[in-house]
């Protein structure tokens, strides 16, 4: 064969489909490292919504150290940098793309990166973000008005949750599913069925869950269709000198309110490790303390990372 009878492939000669498909196997840190700059090939592939479709920040933890005053946790700045240029750099490429978001329980975003995103992620449907310490009233509103197509979102228990709630209920129409990833008080299941009465989906798993609380949820939102208190320790009010008893098993009453739903998913075995770490932790698992990844689970498959 004479050396001019063939002729040498470049690398941005690639077809973009491949590129997309190879960069699809490579995780957040390798995309965002550089190469999208190799040519402009490979930056089209790069910005392919494809690749987009979630940004997925569950492996990415904050370095910090809890302090006693609010927002009792302290972030160092390289951490804090670090997650920074990660959202400039996705943010950029993904050309609001982003309909999915998951960031880990141990990573403390600030209000000013979660108004940066919430910018750039006009639809989004999907949030997970269960640490809010360092987001303020002001900066989670102006999240939530942006995300006019939010239907799902993952959060921790909060102190006053109506100021939330009807953000969600004014400017998410197609809201139907919440996880709370700790206690549900009768303040908080009080607000869900005054903001968001046609809510769809529930879960409250491995958290503590008193009795009361659990029949405002089932006569307030008449629209759920799931509910899931997998692992809670079920709670209910006693008279003075106790004030309170576990329940050890769900009454005909509640199981009557539940028979409506499509699914009532339980879990209350003394046999379960899930329940036995729930109930180790006093009503509010601390997540660190057990298998990596473990806090994604959730037997309401939607709301599974």
């Amino acid at each position: 064969m004479e050396d001019g009878d063939y002729s040498i492939r470049r690398w941005e000669d690639l077809d973009i489909d491949i590129l997309v498909k190879i960069f699809q196997l490579l995780d957040i840190f390798e995309l965002t490292a550089g190469i999208a700059h190799v040519c402009s090939a490979w930056r089209m592939a790069c910005c392919d919504p494809l690749l987009w479709k979630t940004l997925d920040l569950s492996m990415l933890k904050s370095n910090f150290i809890k302090i006693p005053l609010e927002p009792f946790v302290y972030v160092d700045g390289r951490s804090d940098r670090k997650l920074t240029r990660l959202l400039k750099i996705s943010l950029s490429l993904s050309r609001q793309s982003i309909m999915t978001l998951i960031f880990h329980f141990n990573l403390y975003v600030s209000d000013e990166q979660l108004t940066y995103t919430a910018e750039r992620c006009p639809k989004l449907r999907r949030l997970v973000l269960p640490a809010w310490n360092r987001i303020k009233k002001t900066g989670m509103c102006k999240a939530i008005r942006g995300w006019k197509d939010l239907e799902s979102l993952t959060m921790p228990s909060i102190a006053n949750p109506p100021y939330l709630l009807e953000e969600i209920s004014n400017h998410c129409k197609n809201f139907s599913e919440l996880k709370i990833m700790g206690p549900c008080d009768i303040y908080f299941a009080s607000s869900l069925a005054k903001f968001l009465p046609k809510l769809k989906v529930l879960s409250l798993r491995c958290s503590m869950l008193y009795k009361d609380v659990l029949i405002v949820i089932l006569d307030g939102l008449q629209h759920l269709e799931v509910l899931n208190i997998s692992h809670c320790i079920l709670m209910e009010a006693v008279p003075p000198p106790q004030h309170k008893r576990v329940v050890k098993e769900i009454d005909q009453s509640i199981r009557r309110k539940a028979s409506r739903l499509r699914e009532f998913i339980t879990c209350m075995d003394d046999n379960c490790i899930m329940c036995n770490r729930t109930r180790t932790d006093e009503g509010l698992v601390r997540w660190y303390k057990y298998e990596e990844g473990l806090w994604k689970a959730d037997e309401v498959r939607s709301l599974a990372l």
